[in-house]
């Protein structure tokens, strides 16, 4: 049998499975599973084709970039559209087991791609099927000769050039079928792709919206976050790095809110878009200034309260190790908006605000149950604007 469908992603070239994800990474929170879930209030339509490519001609195709495999996250100049890519990779058995279902004559999934306005193909879904094949016909996964293992006696240690003719023509003629979705460049396009995306989004490890986000603006607003995530003092504050990007979405948040909060209207992951979208190719220049408001509010936070400020006060959190986000974001926008008034306070201020701030009623409420609605949030933007500002 194939492996499944779902591809994996890579950061510009094959890796080793992400083995040291525990159940608590690879399980959706709660807020993840709403927001993927949450129906929009709007609806996009996408034109697309579908085409078969035979095998050898998708492997040329992508050698020659006329199908760009998107380098995960970060600025690549190659691309125009919107690119996804998995976080996990798959394993050596369920590579050799793709070459040997095509090998076989075994019908596979197609591919997903957005056809650029230069008229390459940037892959959508499809990537460890493409790179795979791609792998094989070189002879080299890694450092490595790709010799075909977990398969059939009859495959076992064959490379691409040491197939049989019979079995080299099998694949090179076997065909894929890619459907191929057009994109004209604008927010609404882009965000019915991410949307297309969402609901291919399914199998072992689910993406979080924050995981399709990050391929949807491969750019200037991911290397923005990138670098605010290896702050020191937020790192003090929110623990160790998220192999999920948690901690990047946390940031992500907190500069939305905090620049745009009056625009704010569920779903979050919709907002969060639009933002991301926005500053795809200017963040430095345009959040430059919030960017250093950011790290101004981490650092009094990590010399006052450290911690319990990303994670309450409350009985039932007061040995917590899981950051409340919307306790943070609140907690952040709201010191940030203090500084960027010019205040100064001193971080044993910050720590006797934080204390209040956290017996407030309305604040909790706030932090604890529906916090995604925009009453909620506007309630602790609020509240916590008004603590940090006495």
């Amino acid at each position: 049998m194939h492996p499944s469908g779902d591809d994996d992603a890579v950061d510009g070239a094959l890796q080793d499975p992400a083995d040291t994800l525990d159940e608590s990474d690879r399980v959706l929170t709660r807020e993840e599973r709403e927001d993927l879930v949450e129906a929009d209030s709007e609806s996009v339509e996408v034109t697309f084709a579908t085409q078969d490519y035979p095998v050898d001609a998708l492997v040329r195709r992508v050698g020659s970039e006329a199908i760009l495999i998107p380098r995960f996250g970060h600025s690549d100049r190659r691309i125009e559209t919107a690119g996804f890519q998995r976080g996990f990779v798959w394993t050596r058995g369920q590579m050799d087991k793709f070459v040997e279902s095509l090998l076989l004559g075994y019908p596979v999934p197609g591919i997903f791609l957005v056809k650029q306005a230069d008229g390459r193909l940037l892959v959508l879904d499809g990537q460890q099927r493409l790179l795979t094949l791609a792998a094989f016909y070189k002879g080299v996964h890694r450092t490595a000769e790709f010799k075909l293992k977990n398969v059939s006696d009859r495959f076992k240690n064959l490379l691409y050039e040491t197939l049989p003719p019979d079995l080299r023509r099998r694949l090179d003629d076997s065909y894929m079928q890619a459907t191929i979705v057009a994109h004209d460049g604008s927010s609404q396009s882009a965000e019915a792709i991410y949307k297309i995306f969402e609901r291919l989004n399914s199998g072992g490890t689910q993406l979080t919206p924050h995981e399709i986000r990050v391929a949807l603006v491969a750019g200037d607003i991911v290397d923005l976050l990138s670098r605010l995530n290896r702050n020191q003092d937020w790192r003090d504050l929110f623990g160790s790095t998220s192999a999920r990007l948690r901690d990047q979405e946390l940031i992500l948040r907190i500069l939305a809110l905090f620049a745009d909060a009056d625009s704010y209207k569920r779903p979050l992951k919709t907002f969060l878009n639009s933002f991301a979208i926005a500053h795809r190719n200017d963040a430095e220049i345009s959040l430059g200034a919030n960017a250093k408001l950011f790290e101004g509010a981490a650092a009094l936070l990590n010399a006052g309260p450290g911690r319990r400020a990303l994670r309450g006060l409350g009985s039932k959190q007061l040995n917590a190790t899981q950051v409340n986000a919307a306790q943070a974001e609140a907690v952040f926008v709201g010191l940030m908006r203090t500084l960027a008034s010019g205040k100064e306070p001193t971080p044993d201020a910050v720590s006797q605000q934080l204390d209040a701030l956290l017996q407030n009623s309305q604040f909790a409420t706030s932090t604890q149950s529906g916090t995604a609605d925009l009453e909620a949030v506007r309630t602790r933007l609020r509240e916590a604007a008004k603590e940090f500002a006495s």
